[in-house]
């Protein structure tokens, strides 16, 4: 099979490169880079086409899909309220502070 040929992908697998794309077009980034993109994806979730061979329509973790937001999330969410009060604080602080600087 030449490289590039989408023929032992599944129509389930091709519809999640499309949804996948489309996300990426919305982004600004062009058609062709988000294809790639897209396919990079699929690949990484479901390890290749999936239509031919043993281990046809085993599961996978989808990787890729469930990476977002895991460090972040567990991180401040083991803070007392008032520490992330005080890092809101000082966060707006510096904000307004370099926006008078700026602004001159």
């Amino acid at each position: 099979m030449p490289r590039g040929d989408k023929s032992s992908y599944t129509d389930k697998q091709e519809r999640k490169a499309d949804h996948i794309a489309e996300s990426y077009e919305d982004k600004g980034v062009s058609t062709q880079e988000a294809e790639r993109r897209a396919w990079a994806t699929v690949n990484k979730d479901d390890g290749g086409g999936k239509k031919s061979g043993s281990g046809r329509g085993k599961t996978t973790g989808h990787p890729a899909a469930h990476k977002g937001g895991e460090k972040g999330g567990k991180a401040s969410g083991q803070r007392s309220a008032a520490d992330r009060s005080a890092s809101a604080k000082k966060a707006a602080a510096t904000r307004k502070r370099n926006a008078e600087h700026h602004a001159h």
